[in-house]
């Protein structure tokens, strides 16, 4: 069975979208196959990968709002051993419809569940807010990943998030774990960023990774061009560190 990681954060602009693409990229570049699921109505990490949202079919929305088959909802990529399960904007109207759903935390798992012995990994990125569709990802999840960018007000919202997951550990999922605090947007210029890195190591040095991600320009264009940074330039900064974050969670995972 594969191993389902949610990139999660309340907090917007943290690089959510950004790891969820290129560290399934990077898993899938090591050759580990790899589906990336969408769970963000914005669907940038659909569009950052090559795939049109107007273009799609079936979504994620239609899979946990209907409960169609994820398995026609799967498109490929580029990358030989990346599949996607897309967004569209009518995932933002998801949670108002599921409300009255019974089981309404599980239904994401449920989609999952028919393709959990098909994929090594499972990465799901989660819209900036603790609302239902995140709270499904989380209940869908072995772990978490939280990236959190290093500029001021990093540490603002993380206990309320830590706080939520000890919530869904107590009450929808036991066995999820956090995989680690990702530490982003690092500019080794300025103080601040070391600051941050200094104070959130004090704070939670068990579970933060040691790969940091900088703030590196190809991170920032390749979603333009539709594709993740391991294929718009492998030799980037950008790229590199998220090659390493992927190595780190699989040495984490003992599968090297």
């Amino acid at each position: 069975m594969g191993k389902i990681i949610a990139i999660a954060n309340q907090k917007g602009g943290v690089g959510k979208t950004t790891t969820a693409m290129n560290l399934a990229a990077s898993l899938a570049a090591l050759e580990y196959k790899t589906l990336v699921v969408d769970a963000d109505p914005q669907a940038n990490t659909t569009s950052g990968v090559g795939i049109d949202p107007r273009s799609v079919e079936s979504s994620v929305y239609e899979c946990m709002v209907n409960g169609t088959d994820l398995k026609s909802a799967i498109v490929a990529t580029d990358l030989e051993y990346l599949s996607l399960v897309p967004s569209r904007i009518d995932l933002v109207g998801a949670e108002v419809e599921m409300v009255n759903l019974d089981n309404r935390e599980d239904k994401m798992k449920e989609a999952l569940a028919v393709i959990s012995d098909e994929y090594d990994f499972v990465i799901i990125d989660c819209s900036p807010s603790l609302g239902l569709i995140t709270i499904n990802a989380l209940t869908a999840a072995n772990s978490i990943i939280i990236p959190v960018q290093c500029e001021y007000f990093a540490l603002e919202g993380l206990g309320k998030l830590l706080h939520t997951v000890k919530i869904i550990q107590t009450r929808l999922n036991k066995d999820l774990e956090i995989e680690g605090i990702l530490l982003t947007m690092y500019d080794v210029r300025l103080r601040l960023s070391n600051q941050v890195v200094d104070e959130v190591n004090t704070h939670f040095k068990q579970i933060v990774f040691k790969t940091i991600i900088p703030r590196n320009i190809k991170l920032s264009e390749a979603p333009g061009f539709g594709l993740p940074a391991i294929s718009h330039d492998a030799k980037s900064k950008g790229a590199i560190s998220y090659l390493n974050l992927a190595r780190e969670i699989l040495q984490k995972n003992k599968l090297v």
